[in-house]
């Protein structure tokens, strides 16, 4: 903590010079090969599981590096070291740390709850999970809500013979389905918030296209889970049976400090600023992100081992995410730049294809937002699309609110598309394989699972609401 107040007091008093604006890097100039970094570390996550597993486990921090480095050494001589080193501290400070710190604390806050009793993963429990999660995950974000129950729902499923489809639903559902209803839900409607969205405007516009997409998707996990559930040889029942309870629930108190953090920064707007080379640190974010740690800390100091041992807690999985999201955020830098340059940039045709004479296209504006961010940031996606749209909160709400609800469903609902989709997606996956579930590769999950489950679903949405 010393040396995290020691580095926020160097930035705040770094006063570059700051004669004129911002530099800026223009989409416009960039062509499509600037993609290539990102596309080959979205490819690495993808091929290397696969085909070489334990170089994975052992490298996949430096393979995330080198991709990075590949794009900022030539990144330097095409824009010059002022625009590369702007947006990489843009990127690095405004996105990346609050990003991680807010992982990090959700992470280790609800590693620190157990839930005791016996839970056992019989279809009507799963689904009761589930159900359970995706209906917190609008209130305490799908991150907050996927690391609570993840763990109760491995052990509650520890002796079932199938039990990958489980982890799959849960992260359709928990991860990312179930945060549509609040801007705290999920990254992309709190970037909305800030914009100027009401806070439950999104709650009445998504929630029948959420209470759609859940009731067909629980159905579908009830039906399979059971059919799985009866072909097994044996079903486990406890030798003791306990009624089910908490241990480490003051995390739950420590929980609820997170959330007001995250609503905290959203409200409270001091107009202080510190400068760190035109990179503007608002006070209410830096606020945000030291109670975050605080909270952290207290919980991992507060917490006893033994509950953590009982949830087979390790660093393993914020490392991962950690490691990998670093070179996705410094890769990412290209693709959004040309996104932003609308009409101008690389990927103009994405931009044009989501309107016309007419108007907007509403039904393009939630497949392109979607698809976008089943690969990209959603948060990002969403701001493009969002100014594509207008930018103008009022009139999103008001004439254009199909749009704007178009937009919101297509980067919330279609995160759950790819691992990479939204950040709890990975943290979910590897937190399974830890415990010993062998989930499915990058593509194993896309083609055998998202493709042939969501895909159909969200061409009904398509269809009934845009």
């Amino acid at each position: 903590m010393k040396k995290l107040t020691l580095l926020l007091f160097i930035f705040s008093s770094m006063a570059f010079a700051a004669g004129g604006g911002a530099p800026h890097l223009d989409g416009a100039d960039l062509s499509i090969y600037w993609v290539i970094p990102f596309a080959g570390i979205l490819l690495s996550i993808a091929v290397f599981p696969l085909v070489a597993p334990h170089f994975w486990h052992q490298h996949f921090g430096k393979i995330s590096a080198f991709w990075a480095v590949l794009l900022i050494v030539p990144f330097l001589f095409k824009a010059g070291f002022s625009i590369t080193l702007y947006e990489l501290l843009h990127v690095g400070l405004l996105e990346y740390v609050p990003f991680i710190i807010l992982l990090l604390s959700l992470f280790t806050i609800s590693g620190g709850v157990q839930l005791t009793g016996s839970l056992v993963g019989k279809p009507i429990v799963n689904t009761g999970v589930i159900f359970i999660g995706t209906v917190l995950a609008s209130w305490m974000g799908t991150t907050g809500a996927a690391m609570l129950l993840i763990r109760p729902l491995i052990r509650a499923n520890k002796d079932r013979e199938k039990k990958v489809h489980v982890i799959v639903f849960f992260i359709f559902l928990v991860a990312n389905i179930g945060g549509s209803l609040t801007p705290l839900g999920d990254p992309p409607l709190f970037l909305g918030f800030l914009k100027g969205v009401d806070f439950f405007w999104t709650t009445s516009a998504m929630f029948v296209p959420m209470l759609f997409l859940m009731a067909c998707l629980l159905a579908i996990f009830f039906a399979l889970d059971t059919y799985l559930y009866n072909k097994e040889s044996s079903h486990p029942v406890p030798d003791s049976p306990e009624k089910l309870g908490f241990k480490g629930s003051f995390n739950l108190i420590l929980l609820l400090g997170v959330i007001g953090g995250v609503l905290l920064s959203g409200f409270w707007r001091p107009h202080i600023s510190f400068e760190v080379y035109h990179v503007h640190l608002e006070l209410q974010n830096i606020v945000r992100d030291v109670l975050l740690l605080v909270l952290t800390v207290a919980s991992w100091k507060m917490t006893s081992q033994t509950i953590r041992k009982a949830n087979e807690y390790t660093w393993f999985p914020i490392v991962e995410v950690a490691k990998l999201f670093a070179g996705i955020f410094i890769t990412i830098i290209p693709a959004i730049a040309i996104l932003k340059a609308g009409a101008d940039g690389a990927l103009s045709a994405i931009i044009s294809s989501v309107s016309n004479e007419a108007g907007p296209i509403n039904y393009m504006y939630f497949w392109a937002t979607g698809i976008l961010s089943s690969f990209l940031d959603n948060a990002p996606t969403y701001l493009v699309f969002f100014n594509t749209a207008g930018g103008d909160p009022s009139v999103l709400m008001g004439d254009l609110s199909q749009t704007l609800l178009a937009i919101s469903a297509g980067a919330v609902f279609m995160g759950a598309n790819t691992y990479i989709g939204n950040a709890p997606n990975f943290m979910v996956k590897s937190i399974s394989e830890s415990s010993g579930i062998e989930m499915p590769s990058f593509f194993g999950y896309l083609f055998k699972w998202s493709v042939p489950i969501l895909m159909p679903l969200f061409v009904l949405v398509s269809f009934i609401f845009f």
